[in-house]
């Protein structure tokens, strides 16, 4: 069943008045390949200190995740099919379906970029409802990474038109991989698409406050970014809390 709902996925961010506001907004990310357990530890207790939306693991790192942030409120995202995306349908399920059951709560995925340049419609909504199914099947959410430095303005309509009709969560600019990242003329056109039932993530280079604010300012209402501990702090978050 899905736990889809506009206050949780939908609808423009609120104005971002202070920090609590921007850290509300922010998954704080931990996707580098060398990643250690304490480095995962230190984004678990930075993300329930400063009150960030999620943390944002690797699928090795949820249980670890989902355990040191037990009862914290903090919720524990992980992605699926990446940062390539070109993998097979039935592996991204079974990817995505022990994500889930080892704790993960938000499931970011990256599209079949491919299959979308190769004009397969079919293939693309039909991966994208499956696991979108999935996910709100164990009560989570689904964000669908587009990467939209290898698109075409037309393509990351198609992309959006797509992931609309297939009931997803998110749009999400980008993996953070690509050669360039979240702008806020593709986020003002991904929200332009989807309207205001489906949530927009901002995500690559997202390094300082005034970048945050532009990307909400043009229609995100998630933020993705390592930098989350500096960009609060800029925002006036205590250096001690």
């Amino acid at each position: 069943m899905s736990v889809y709902s506009p206050v949780v996925a939908g609808i423009a961010a609120l104005p971002v008045n202070d920090w609590r506001t921007a850290a509300n907004l922010i998954e704080h990310t931990q996707l580098k390949p060398d990643a250690t357990r304490n480095q995962i530890a230190d984004v678990c207790r930075e993300a329930a200190r400063y009150g960030f939306h999620l943390v944002m693991v690797n699928p090795a790192n949820v249980a670890h995740a989902a355990a040191l942030l037990h009862g914290t409120g903090v919720k524990v995202g992980t992605v699926i099919g990446f940062p390539l995306g070109a993998t097979l349908t039935i592996n991204k399920l079974f990817e995505a379906e022990n994500a889930l059951r080892q704790g993960a709560h938000e499931l970011d995925i990256v599209m079949n970029i491919g299959a979308l340049k190769s004009g397969d419609r079919l293939l693309v909504k039909t991966e994208i409802r499956s696991l979108t199914e999935l996910a709100h099947h164990h009560g989570a959410l689904l964000k669908l990474i587009l990467e939209n430095a290898l698109l075409s303005q037309e393509e990351k309509i198609l992309a959006c038109a797509l992931a609309a009709e297939a009931g997803v969560d998110f749009v999400k600019t980008s993996s953070g991989l690509a050669e360039s990242g979240a702008t806020a003329s593709d986020v003002a056109l991904m929200r332009g698409v989807v309207g205001l039932k489906i949530g927009v993530k901002a995500a690559g280079g997202i390094r300082t406050a005034n970048h945050l604010l532009e990307m909400v300012d043009a229609g995100a209402n998630r933020i993705g970014t390592s930098a989350s501990v500096q960009i609060v702090q800029e925002l006036g978050a205590p250096v001690d809390l």
